[in-house]
């Protein structure tokens, strides 16, 4: 078993502590909000799990570090921090498994491998549920042996690890990944909003979609956060602009036009200015409804 460190208490390493804990391995904590942490170490109720005060004390003499953290800034701010390099062991592994972008993981694999540190840019697919299941997809890049290193701990909530090649790889697919998601979350939304003005209740409709060619898992999993509103925040809108802006940035830099991204960017866009991005990304369907109809 491992000494695994996990960096952000969010919903998703939450879910990631009690899954690497119930595998055996020890886990220290560390969230930028104190409170958060202890609320995860209450819940998980083991001695395998302890909080820890700073980022570099999470980290000292553990074999893998865990990241997850809301975005790159936030990201690069904790893993460049000089003394968490400065405490990591010779051998750890550090992860990145948020949805940084490409930019964040060229910065922190560049600056790694100039302190002579392992680092695997690994974003993941998948929700909370999927990570309490054991379901989760990993997006791995970095150097084969060190993929191969942390794939037994990623294991523990991750069905499967899948090594896209060098780091900064791994978001690019995260993003192209997230691309379907987020434009599909959008289609979703509008799909509802037109059967719904058509007198179709949403129940019903939501039926044929999942029996349908485009019931793919998401749209089966989201059912709930798209017909009953008030249920908890899995990601919320202001998250996914800010992975709008990250598959734009990406789209840019290869000169890859992205059309269908960039009209449900603009929508997302207008819901996040209208007040309401800390809801679930599901509630664009009620922000759309509540549109009034255009007049032919």
């Amino acid at each position: 078993m491992a000494e695994v460190a996990v960096l952000g208490a969010g919903r998703m390493g939450a879910a990631m502590c009690h899954r690497l804990v119930a595998a055996g391995h020890r886990v220290r904590l560390w969230n930028r909000t104190p409170a958060r942490a202890l609320a995860v170490l209450g819940d998980v109720g083991s001695a395998d799990l302890v909080v820890a005060d700073t980022p570099a004390e999470a980290v000292r003499g553990a074999d893998v570090v865990l990241c997850m953290l809301a975005d790159g800034d936030a990201t690069t701010a904790v893993l460049l921090d000089a003394p968490l390099v400065a405490a990591l062991a010779p051998d750890a592994v550090v992860c990145d498994l948020g949805t940084s972008g490409v930019v964040a993981a060229r910065a922190l694999a560049t600056a790694y491998a100039a302190h002579g540190r392992r680092f695997v840019d690994s974003p993941v697919s998948g929700s909370v549920a999927t990570v309490a299941a054991g379901q989760l997809l990993v997006m791995a890049s970095g150097a084969p042996r060190d993929v191969e290193d942390v794939t037994g701990v990623l294991s523990a909530f991750a069905a499967r690890v899948v090594r896209v090649g060098d780091a900064g790889l791994g978001q690019s697919m995260k993003l192209a990944v997230n691309l379907v998601v987020h434009d599909l979350n959008s289609a979703l939304s509008e799909c509802l909003t037109l059967a719904g003005r058509a007198g179709i209740d949403p129940a019903t409709a939501y039926d044929v979609l999942e029996n349908s060619a485009v019931g793919a898992p998401f749209v089966r999993y989201k059912r709930a956060a798209f017909l009953e509103e008030g249920g908890p925040v899995a990601m919320s809108l202001d998250l996914v602009a800010k992975d709008f802006g990250l598959i734009a940035a990406l789209a840019d830099e290869q000169g890859t036009p992205v059309p269908v991204s960039d009209a449900a960017r603009a929508v997302v866009g207008e819901a996040v200015a209208a007040g309401h991005g800390d809801r679930d990304m599901a509630y664009l369907r009620t922000f759309l409804a509540s549109r009034p109809p255009s007049v032919p």
